[in-house]
């Protein structure tokens, strides 16, 4: 009999604090500023609003590019750690992702999100089986596993 297997739990906090009071509160829907901000203990705030088109500023992250740069970022750890398992060596990594959301009646949700990395290998002679990789990333990063939607991959070449 195999014993069971361990299962550790994570747990994280952040806190969010509404800066947008323009003196009325919520008196009407253009009376306030949707600005806020993001903490996380011992780490640089994050500003933070609506997205423009919902009355936000341009110059804040908004909800919807942090769940996309959640989603590339947890890729791109979950794809360096699998490289490392295959020997694969990676010399530099960027990504180009894009998500689409779909607007219904006031709420929404998002239907797809396309990761467009480009990834950089010390050998090039390696690149089918690093390309190979980002499905086993995938299925590595919690972010991904966590949403109802398709989460896909679009290597893209540096030549």
């Amino acid at each position: 009999m195999s014993a069971p297997s361990q299962q550790a739990q994570h747990h994280y906090s952040v806190s969010v604090e509404w800066q947008g009071n323009r003196g009325s509160g919520t008196s009407g829907y253009r009376d306030y500023s949707r600005a806020g901000v993001i903490r996380a203990q011992g780490k640089v705030e994050l500003p933070s609003s609506a997205d423009r088109t919902f009355h936000g500023d341009r110059d804040r992250w908004n909800p919807e590019e942090l769940l996309l740069a959640a989603l590339a970022e947890c890729h791109m750890l979950s794809y360096l750690h699998v490289a490392v398992q295959h020997g694969v060596v990676v010399t530099a990594y960027e990504d180009a992702a894009v998500g689409t959301m779909q607007q219904v009646g006031q709420g929404g949700h998002f239907t797809s999100v396309t990761l467009r990395p480009l990834v950089t290998l010390a050998d090039e002679a390696q690149r089918e089986l690093a390309d190979s990789l980002h499905h086993e990333a995938s299925e590595l990063c919690f972010i991904a596993q966590s949403v109802n939607f398709p989460v896909l991959h679009e290597p893209r070449s540096s030549s």
